[in-house]
């Protein structure tokens, strides 16, 4: 059971890492050259800064939309045919 369980939370964070990782790695990436950009100019505004990530940030959102809900389509589909073999019926 504890098996079960554990393969189970090891596949949900997988595909948290799987679905969190993109966003995070591109705002990141645009953080950085929104950074650069602004250090080289001189402009400190934080709406610079802020709405080149948020589009980037929303862009991959929007892209990776569908390929997020069947990640977390096949999970979902995982835990509910775990439930018997977790609570023990036969």
């Amino acid at each position: 059971m504890t098996e079960i369980a554990d393969a189970l939370a090891r596949h949900a964070l997988m595909v948290c890492a799987l679905l969190a990782l993109p966003a995070l790695g591109v705002a990141a990436a645009v953080g950085l050259a929104v950074a650069l950009l602004q250090a080289a100019t001189q402009v400190q505004e934080q709406t610079v800064a802020l709405l080149p990530k948020l589009v980037a940030t929303g862009a991959i959102v929007a892209l990776g939309g569908g390929f997020a809900m069947a990640a977390i389509a096949a999970l979902f589909h995982d835990a509910v045919r775990a439930v018997p073999l977790l609570v023990g019926a036969p």
